[in-house]
């Protein structure tokens, strides 16, 4: 199987030749840690098998995107031929090449930095011992599974990186010069600050929004740093095999329940995960909302939904129209969008990308940038 052309073709979609990164993307096997994976089939995930169709297996492999490997506590490498889940969110991928490297370039990696990274497939681990070596490379994981398996192919093209079952927002196993996440995190952990050397730096995203943290240690035991200019999203930290269904009791009552509050939205319906600035800017003031959304010809209806009880629910006829919302609960979920909107079209921006970042040495982290901001 001629892989190495498909990995040289990536690693030229991805970066300029020169680039220190070239060749552990040409040389990087992705589809030994991408044997099955999960395919977004509209209802549901469909299973997709390398081994049965290796010519779509190459081309998914090796080009720049996410392959989700684990949907719920279902993976794809135990799932039956042929399966198909329903259900659940996806809770592990090998990350899009792309971005692996764009949070490897934040974390400003040096020849002789000791970096710890976060597992999922390996195959991120496996770009960063191709550039340092696996002496200087430390990859955890909370699953298991997750752990074993990468280790094992890791091995198979004659890496081997320290690895451990850990929870990332947990005690971690030495002390690094950097520490890169692709989990995200609301709260940055002690444990980082304590595991970072004088003078390392985190990289990481902030949960439920499309904002990448980068900070560095300084002397109090805290850091500072900025959000940059860029967007990535990644999974949420999880503690379990799954995560948490919050929302299910109120996703219940939210689907037809009339609202306490009726109104009619003055901007066309929005479903927020959409606009990665506006959920952005809404996680940090409203953390943990759910956002679900269904179309039925031209009516299409979304809803929000927070684990306290509040929700809405907005539906229009047409892209045009303006939508019909319900709001119910402690909160106007609604209403806290509209106010981002109407920020977004009086400045033209919202103020997150670029601000700058405070992180104190009990993990609180304060986001500023002019006269606004706002503490996790």
């Amino acid at each position: 199987m001629d892989w190495e052309t498909h990995a040289r073709r990536l690693a030229a979609d991805v970066v300029r030749p020169e680039s220190r990164w070239y060749q552990p993307l040409a040389s990087t096997p992705r589809h030994l840690f991408v044997p099955r994976w999960w395919q977004n089939g509209g209802p549901g995930w469909e299973l997709r098998d390398g081994t049965a169709d290796p010519d779509a297996w190459m081309r998914a492999a090796y080009a720049d995107r996410t392959l989700v490997t684990r949907v719920g506590p279902v993976h794809a490498d135990h799932a039956e031929p042929g399966a198909t889940v329903t259900t659940g969110k996806p809770t592990s991928s090998s990350t899009l090449p792309g971005l692996v490297v764009g949070m490897y370039r934040h974390a400003v990696i040096a020849d002789d930095s000791r970096v710890l990274v976060t597992t999922g497939t390996g195959y991120g681990t496996a770009l960063l011992c191709q550039r340092l070596g696996d002496d200087r490379v430390t990859s955890v994981d909370v699953d298991p599974y997750l752990v074993k398996v990468a280790a094992e192919r890791l091995n198979a093209i004659g890496l081997h990186p320290h690895t451990a079952v850990a929870d990332v927002t947990g005690p971690l196993p030495g002390q690094y010069d950097r520490i890169v996440s692709t989990v995200s995190v609301r709260h940055v952990p002690t444990s980082w600050l304590a595991a970072l050397r004088p003078g390392g730096r985190l990289v990481t995203t902030i949960a439920g929004t499309g904002l990448i943290l980068t900070a560095d240690k300084t002397e109090d035991g805290g850091a500072v740093g900025r959000i940059a200019p860029d967007a990535a999203g990644f999974m949420r930290t999880r503690h379990s095999d799954d995560y948490d269904h919050a929302t299910e009791e109120v996703w219940e009552k939210a689907q037809h329940a009339d609202g306490d509050q009726v109104s009619t939205s003055r901007y066309p319906l929005l479903y927020v995960p959409d606009s990665w600035e506006v959920m952005s800017m809404l996680e940090l003031m409203v953390p943990g909302i759910d956002y679900r959304t269904m179309q039925e010809g031209e009516e299409r209806t979304v809803w929000m939904l927070h684990p306290d009880g509040s929700w809405a629910r907005a539906t229009a006829g047409g892209f045009l129209d303006s939508p019909t919302v319900h709001q119910g609960g402690p909160r106007r979920l609604w209403e806290t969008l509209e106010r981002i909107r109407n920020r977004l079209n009086r400045e033209g921006g919202l103020p997150m990308y670029g601000a700058r970042v405070t992180i104190t040495p009990d993990g609180a982290a304060t986001l500023s940038r002019g006269a606004w901001s706002v503490t996790l």
